[in-house]
């Protein structure tokens, strides 16, 4: 889903028209909604836990909601294609497949750099997420937040120096902040029989 929140009559806030995400201030579109149809949120619901492991999992999911594999698929798209539904991608569990060390590197970085050194980060292969965030001065001096990943922690504080490298003098401090627990890993979930 979106990072906007369903409302009690089925929209999303936030969501432009069609072309129009990158054309409009963010609180201009925040007053547009997109209205879920009934078979819409159910296709949500039955999909945001993931797609089903079989050879043909948009047929599947259609089976279960009783219409064809070619309406999951451009249900999906209409979606994607309007904001409601940012990507629809393999997602593995970075643990299971060996990367265990995982650490959230932040910089502080000169503002007028940040746009466009936050996308050559963020396009790393080993960077997992990459966002810009307000500085809280004087006691949180980073803006740019990024999840580095590795098998083991030297791994990781050696791509963070690769990172570091490549920030140049735009970079004027970091950290790299690890994980201890996983509390919570999931992104937004609309309940099936509710609104």
């Amino acid at each position: 889903m979106s990072d906007c929140v369903l409302n009690s009559s089925d929209s999303v806030k936030g969501v432009p028209h069609e072309g129009a995400r990158d054309e409009c201030a963010r609180d201009e579109c925040a007053q547009q909604e997109y209205l879920l149809t009934p078979l819409d949120r159910a296709l949500v619901v039955a999909t945001q836990e993931g797609l089903p492991v079989t050879a043909r999992p948009y047929q599947t999911v259609g089976e279960q909601l009783g219409i064809s594999e070619d309406e999951v698929i451009f249900r999906l798209e209409n979606m994607k294609d309007q904001g409601v539904i940012r990507r629809i991608a393999v997602v593995p569990n970075h643990y299971k497949i060996g990367f265990r060390a995982n650490g959230m590197t932040v910089w502080d970085i000169a503002d007028e750099h940040i746009q466009a050194l936050g996308k050559m980060v963020g396009e790393l292969p080993y960077v997992s997420h990459c966002y810009q965030r307000p500085r809280h001065l004087p006691y949180w001096s980073y803006n740019l937040f990024a999840m580095v990943h590795g098998t083991e922690r030297s791994q990781v504080e050696e791509r963070a120096e690769q990172v570091k490298q490549m920030l140049g003098d735009a970079c004027r401090g970091n950290e790299i902040l690890y994980s201890s627990k996983i509390l919570k890993k999931t992104g937004l979930r609309i309940a099936s029989g509710s609104k």
